[in-house]
């Protein structure tokens, strides 16, 4: 039997647990919640199992979850106390967590296996939405602390033979997060967005070679002023092929925009 080949996404995550909650929160949220919920119907098949690079982890070497039952990370604060209670009961899955430190090390290098971490927002509260049934393996993926472009996009394409596997690569994120500026975040949203969509629209190797230079990109340091909630694309990015990025969704909070591409 034949594996049909996943393609690599980035996504965005939301604002913590905002589509779980009630009122204008979950509103200002909504239509990202509506893009996620559609996002099994936009693949080619079921994917056999999920590798999700989350914002919300980063390490000195690139490392992987491999509990069979990773336990969830509520790393928010400040909210109603029903969504600390939120679940996601999912498999880990420890052989693809191995296999995938593994294919970093043939590229050279360094990765770990972290049998106790758990599962952050950035991994359970997109999947939760995404797949609700919980009924795929997943594995979570740190960023390198350094938070380089290019050596994630890197990072990616050493994982990207997992896509033939039918492993689902997702990169977790926010194409613009910059909590202090969301309500105002409407330009410079919109001058990065469409240096992105420029900037994907290339092969493998204008792709990275346009992403390591993000930080000159119209709107740039203004919609991420750290960059751990757009790493997670580079990942993404590294993962696909030669082909330009297919678009998935654009849409807004606010004044503000997001964006969410695949890689095939």
């Amino acid at each position: 039997m034949n594996t049909i080949r996943m393609p690599a996404l980035y996504i965005p995550h939301g604002g913590g647990p905002s589509f779980f909650m009630h009122g204008e929160r979950k509103q200002r949220y909504q239509d990202t919640e509506d893009f996620l919920s559609g996002v099994r119907g936009l693949l080619p098949a079921t994917p056999k199992a999920i590798l999700i690079v989350t914002a919300h982890w980063e390490t000195d070497i690139p490392s992987f979850t491999g509990g069979a039952h990773p336990e969830l990370i509520y790393d928010y604060y400040g909210f109603p106390p029903e969504t600390y209670q939120l679940q996601y009961p999912a498999y880990g899955e420890p052989a693809l967590a191995a296999q995938a430190a593994n294919l970093l090390h043939m590229a050279g290098f360094l990765a770990n296996v972290e049998p106790n971490y758990g599962w952050d927002h950035g991994v359970f509260i997109p999947l939760k939405v995404m797949f609700p049934k919980a009924d795929i393996p997943v594995v979570a993926m740190s960023l390198h602390t350094s938070l380089d472009a290019k050596l994630h996009c890197k990072l990616g394409q050493a994982i990207n033979s997992l896509r033939d596997e039918g492993v689902l690569i997702v990169g977790s994120g926010m194409s613009f997060h910059n909590l202090r500026y969301f309500n105002e975040g409407g330009p410079a949203s919109q001058a990065f967005h469409q240096w992105l969509d420029h900037a994907l629209a290339g092969d493998w190797s204008e792709r990275t070679d346009r992403l390591s230079k993000w930080e000159m990109a119209p709107g740039g340091r203004a919609s991420h002023p750290r960059e751990e909630h757009l790493i997670p694309l580079m990942v993404a990015s590294g993962a696909g092929g030669n082909s330009p990025a297919r678009k998935l969704w654009g849409g807004m909070v606010g004044p503000t925009h997001l964006a969410s591409w695949a890689f095939d």
